[in-house]
């Protein structure tokens, strides 16, 4: 029985011999799977980081300003930014990928617009009004955040120097039968 039982603490140690090393083949093993994530995630980031700054660098090079403005248009329509009050004309510079600078002097000669700034208003301003024309169910609160106006009053202002009427004048100009 003697021998038994020592055969048996034997095999007991074995066995908590092979787990232990089994234990630490997985710990190395997840060790290097987590080092190999972390390494495709930092390789993701800099290929994601490098094409913005291929894409910046060849805007950046755009020496023709009607190039840059479609760019621009094209941008801000695919962004949808726009809907966003904190998007203003640096982060419009930063989407192009120019220097805030490169874009004001694009609109003092290539735009109507006065500045980066009143072009993003009035794009605003438009998405307001196709707002209150086509989504009567909206409130005027909803209109001025889904158009990216900060506030209610902004819209007010904005809608009043555009078309000399309030928000609510103007949706009943289009929804007389709403």
């Amino acid at each position: 029985m003697q021998a038994e039982n020592e055969a048996l603490r034997h095999e007991v140690d074995q066995l908590k011999n092979e787990m232990i090393r089994l234990v630490e083949r997985n710990l190395d093993l997840s060790q290097r799977l987590e080092e190999d994530v972390e390494l495709r995630r930092r390789a993701e980031v800099a290929r994601e980081i490098l094409s913005k700054n291929i894409e910046r660098q060849r805007n950046a090079d755009l020496q023709d300003d009607g190039q840059l403005m479609a760019l621009l248009e094209i941008r801000v329509e695919q962004e949808n930014a726009l809907v966003q009050p904190d998007f203003d004309s640096k982060a419009l510079a930063k989407l192009l990928g120019v220097s805030h600078e490169r874009l004001v002097r694009l609109f003092r000669r290539s735009s109507i617009y006065s500045s980066p700034d009143a072009y993003l208003d009035n794009l605003r301003t438009l998405l307001a009004m196709r707002l209150l024309r086509d989504k009567p169910q909206y409130s005027i609160a909803a209109v001025a955040e889904e158009s990216g106006l900060k506030n209610i009053r902004t819209l007010q202002r904005r809608i009043q120097e555009v078309v000399g009427m309030t928000p609510v004048e103007y949706r009943m100009l289009f929804n007389r039968d709403v």
